[in-house]
């Protein structure tokens, strides 16, 4: 009597005597492990580790290929997004930013990504949107909500659907620049009723770091207001208005302006803020992926040599039997 072992991709299919009483079997399964794999059957657990690790890697190679995406874009947003502070940068000293001031129409303008994979900023934005909201709520006051991106929407209709007074997504499809950004802020003022206008989002400061920010510009009337009571409003009382122009209508302008130019920076700090934190988050699911990898790789070698072990015990247990 001859014993004849055929190995056909995973599977081995045992021929025994005929005298003995263990049973042919064929088994094909992804749910058995070593310990409950029937006799004469190779685990087919290398098998499945062999897709594990191929998947693994397959995951790997695109988390790269994103951290290198997105550290092309960064590169490209990053010095505009610098040069950009210089321009909101006067006005804050001119007219002020005051976002302690008491109005009864808050508008809050929330600035997120379109995209996922980018860590926590879209959340951080999100939740200060909501404590300013709270903040400012009362019952003389109105709060509305201007989102910027398809993350931030997605969280606040959840439960702020009826105070969502504009939604603009897919801003960062062409390449930013100031023309594309002012015509969004004429938009803007032009479907709202504001007294104060509270501009929310992520502040870049490095690859790894990133700071909730909020912008407040007021309107013009808010800002007479608080110039007549002695409020705190930079440095615009010191200079003297020359022209046919009112005071008004020089507010009104510098307003508009002023709204154009943070809400520019902002989105570009918020842009740079996204690639930053997605260059993280993909250099971490790659460091992991590595680990699994590692840890799949040896727990495949052990299973391989325990069934290389059992198949040579099988092999001489059948040649002593033979024997006797």
């Amino acid at each position: 009597m001859a014993m004849a072992a055929i190995r056909r991709e995973g599977r081995r299919f045992v021929t025994t005597p005929l005298i003995s009483t263990r049973p042919i079997a064929a088994v094909r399964s992804t749910g058995f492990s070593e310990d409950d794999t029937p006799f004469g059957v190779r685990s087919i657990s290398t098998q499945i580790v062999r897709n594990r690790m191929k998947s693994v890697k397959n995951i790997q190679k695109i988390t790269k290929a994103m951290k290198m995406v997105a550290a092309s874009k960064l590169r490209a947003v990053q010095t505009r997004t610098e040069n950009s502070r210089g321009l909101w940068q006067p006005f804050t000293a001119l007219l002020g930013d005051t976002p302690t001031v008491d109005v009864k129409k808050n508008v809050i303008i929330t600035i997120s990504s379109d995209k996922g994979l980018c860590g926590g900023i879209n959340s951080t934005s999100v939740k200060m949107s909501k404590g300013i909201h709270k903040l400012q709520s009362g019952p003389d006051k109105e709060n509305k909500y201007v989102v910027v991106g398809e993350k931030a929407k997605a969280q606040l209709i959840r439960d702020s659907k009826k105070d969502i007074e504009m939604n603009i997504n897919e801003l960062q499809k062409l390449p930013l620049n100031y023309t594309q950004i002012s015509s969004l802020a004429d938009d803007i003022l032009k479907n709202v009723q504001y007294d104060a206008l509270r501009v929310v989002f992520n502040k870049f400061q490095s690859v790894v770091s990133f700071v909730p920010t909020v912008a407040t510009v007021l309107s013009p009337e808010i800002v007479e207001r608080e110039s007549e009571s002695g409020g705190k409003l930079g440095e615009l009382d010191a200079y003297e208005i020359e022209g046919g122009e009112t005071k008004g209508e020089i507010l009104q302008n510098l307003t508009e302006f002023q709204f154009s130019c943070v809400m520019f920076n902002a989105v570009l700090e918020n842009a740079c803020s996204e690639q930053g934190a997605r260059m993280s988050a993909m250099d971490s699911s790659s460091r992991n992926a590595g680990e699994m990898l590692d840890r799949l790789t040896i727990f495949y070698n052990r299973t391989r040599q325990a069934s290389i072990t059992t198949e040579l015990i099988e092999i001489i247990s059948g040649a002593s039997a033979l024997e006797d």
